[in-house]
């Protein structure tokens, strides 16, 4: 089997960090192929949701440490390492207008935290655990954590976080605002599953425009942010998707999407 495992069904991408034997630390040779799944669901008309989780009892435990120190020795093949493949996750990611669910089956640590922080949605199983770590063994945060994490916790705690290593759990994550929810383990898959279903079966066009209009929001003024969204608001009410949920509403029947 592949230590990265990208599959399409039912409207729902699944990308699985398949080597649960190392937590799923992933190599670049997993993070070239993470970065072209991504490409792929943001053109592919058959995806209207991603999700990422891993393998056995661990989301992802970070960087093979191994497999980074053997192609990244020296400062400048060490920052390419990072910027022209590590990096590229986080850049498809922005790219990305379909919602991308992180599906915390187990511990995430370091850039195994990092990456699930730069998902849109984080559900959490109630047994994981979370820690940025690198400062643990002698580093610093390498893929986004300094950039995400204090837009989710906040300046103060972020630093807490990032300056101590320090481990919190799934009820601490929900309290902080990095879970949106938390699932006993054994119902976990099943619940993950059905929120992304959930997703998958909204109207498409709707959805991306709505994520780009909230990221996009987040980055300037009020009124840019307005003025965008009358934009959006033109070209989705001229939709097919429009159209099929007003009359869905009015007859009180589901909806039936096809992304036009």
């Amino acid at each position: 089997m592949a230590d990265l495992e990208y599959t399409v069904e039912d409207g729902i991408g699944t990308i699985l960090l398949n080597r649960p034997a190392m937590k799923n630390a992933f190599t670049f040779e997993m993070i070239d192929q993470w970065a072209e799944a991504l490409r792929s669901a943001r053109t592919d008309p058959a995806v209207r949701v991603v999700v990422l989780t891993g393998a056995g009892g661990a989301f992802c435990s970070g960087v093979d440490l191994d497999d980074f120190e053997s192609q990244a020795i020296g400062p400048m093949p060490l920052k390419s390492a990072l910027t022209d493949r590590i990096h590229r996750v986080a850049l498809a990611l922005e790219d990305l207008d379909k919602p991308v669910v992180a599906a915390v089956n187990g511990v995430a640590v370091g850039a195994g935290m990092d990456m699930a922080l730069m998902c849109d949605i984080r559900l959490m199983a109630r047994s994981a655990r979370l820690s940025e770590g690198y400062i643990k063994v002698g580093l610093v945060p390498g893929d986004g954590g300094c950039y995400f994490l204090p837009r989710l916790v906040g300046m103060a705690k972020a630093l807490e976080l990032l300056w101590t290593g320090d481990w919190i759990d799934s009820e601490e994550s929900h309290r902080l605002g990095i879970a949106n929810h938390v699932y006993a383990d054994d119902e976990f898959a099943d619940a993950w599953r059905g929120y992304a279903r959930r997703l998958a079966d909204q109207p498409p066009i709707n959805v991306a425009m709505i994520k780009r209009a909230a990221y996009q929001s987040a980055r300037t003024d009020l009124r840019t942010a307005l003025d965008l969204i009358s934009s959006h608001m033109g070209v989705v009410r001229s939709t097919r998707d429009s159209a099929e949920a007003m009359e869905a509403f009015r007859g009180r029947r589901a909806p039936i999407f096809e992304g036009r």
